[in-house]
């Protein structure tokens, strides 16, 4: 446990629980703060706030007092899902008082440097790439942020030779102070997130303070190939490393067909990675990027790049059964994250589409079921998505009852040399509680294919 004095007697407010407000208000009492817990969950059912008040901390539950802030709090600890429009941040930070998530505490009692990245796609695949390739070089990388590990609870155990590899979110960013990674990536820009931020172009200034405290010391990896994330690094005061899948650039690092490029130079063989997909080229360019930066020995880059297969639920190669080659990618929730993954083929692919009917389009994938060979649709959204593939001129449509139900169909229309893959298109709320309960659904039925 690091030794932090600098918040020996503070008084703090810890707004909403889950994961990350329960380490932050671990954290802060270990560290001598005096710490109040606000969440609007009643404590006969909140089991965390039981847990914290046993601790000795101070836990307000089921409302949000009006004057909770008159207690003389000199900083605010809020959930990144809790928006600044919430009634106790708002006066808050019209008060002046400092408004933290708990991000930005890791950073404020961490030893270890950090890379942080986010982006609308590819974060958690760019995170794993980069954490796996630094432990294969022994760097000694530690794991965090919006990937599932809660920040503050892994910095607090850091030490100075470690590195901590961070996955963040715009909730994550958009009211940081201090936080100033080592070397910052942000991997692309697409409208998300705006039932929370209003707008576009308050979700990308979001998404650009991961770079905002960074000097010339520091390093920001970003995506040459989009005009707007061009624009954005033009403010930034770190060395700026650009990359692209563009074709051979004489700067950062860049991939043409058949090699990667680092300054210009080929480093690495294209024929050697196995995780398909032009957007998770741009995934592995970055974490090569920050592999290199981070004095990574190229052996532990091409070792990982020979090897990793996806993270869970994100283009997950699951196994080869008779000649077909079957992916998870469950995580894809939306028609922008289903339209990368069929990018990622040439092969005919069998897709599993369907779940909760938002009723958004599916035109934006009109194109890419060009490769599609045959549908099995399933969920709320089922009959709309036939529809569609009917309009696309794919022959071979089956309705299924779930997405256990759709594997059985799509090993009866595949034949070898097949993609299949489960890539919804939609979110699974409709008969799944997650995404992931949803793909491992899959991922079960499809080792029980004889």
């Amino acid at each position: 446990m690091i030794q932090y004095e600098g918040l020996q007697s503070k008084k703090v407010l810890v707004l909403g629980l889950a994961k990350s407000g329960v380490a932050a208000a671990e954290l802060l009492h270990e560290l001598g703060a005096f710490v109040t817990v606000n969440d609007a969950k009643p404590f006969d059912a909140n089991p965390e706030a039981q847990e914290l008040l046993s601790k000795g901390i101070t836990v307000i539950c089921g409302r949000h007092p009006e004057d909770l802030l008159d207690e003389g709090f000199e900083f605010v600890v809020k959930n990144p899902g809790i928006p600044y429009t919430n009634p106790i941040v708002a006066d808050a930070v019209g008060r002046g008082l400092p408004v933290l998530t708990e991000v930005e505490l890791a950073y404020l009692v961490s030893e270890a440097p950090f890379i942080g990245i986010t982006g609308s796609n590819g974060k958690t695949t760019t995170t794993t790439i980069i954490f796996e390739m630094l432990q294969q070089g022994n760097l000694k990388p530690l794991i965090a942020g919006n990937i599932g590990t809660v920040a503050c609870g892994v910095a607090a155990e850091a030490k100075a030779d470690n590195v901590i590899v961070t996955e963040l979110s715009s909730f994550q960013l958009m009211g940081i102070r201090d936080f100033r990674p080592r070397i910052a990536i942000l991997t692309n820009l697409y409208e998300a997130h705006l039932d929370y931020h209003g707008t576009f172009e308050e979700y990308a200034e979001a998404k650009f303070c991961v770079t905002k405290n960074q000097t010339a010391e520091d390093y920001f990896i970003y995506n040459a190939d989009q005009q707007i994330v061009v624009d954005y690094a033009k403010k930034s005061k770190a060395q700026l490393v650009p990359f692209t899948t563009k074709g051979r650039s004489e700067t950062g690092i860049s991939a043409d067909a058949e090699t990667i490029y680092w300054q210009g130079e080929a480093i690495l063989n294209r024929a050697n990675i196995v995780l398909p997909g032009n957007h998770n080229l741009e995934n592995i360019l970055c974490a090569v990027a920050a592999a290199k930066l981070s004095n990574c020995p190229i052996e532990a880059i091409e070792n990982v790049l020979a090897t990793f297969v996806g993270v869970r639920h994100r283009t997950q190669f699951v196994r080869e059964w008779q000649g077909r080659k079957i992916y998870n990618d469950s995580k894809a929730t939306n028609v922008l994250a289903t339209k990368s993954a069929l990018t990622a083929f040439t092969a005919p692919i069998v897709l599993l589409a369907g779940g909760l009917d938002r009723g958004h389009s599916f035109e934006e994938l009109r194109e890419e079921m060009k490769g599609v060979k045959g549908v099995v649709a399933f969920g709320e959204t089922a009959l709309r998505f036939i529809e569609f593939a009917k309009s696309c001129g794919v022959e071979n449509i089956v309705r299924a009852i779930d997405v256990e139900d759709a594997v059985g169909y799509a090993a009866k229309m595949s034949v070898a040399g097949d993609i299949i893959l489960l890539s919804p298109a939609c979110a699974s709320w409709d008969q799944h509680e997650s995404f992931e309960i949803r793909g491992d659904l899959f991922i079960e039925r499809v080792m029980k294919l004889s």
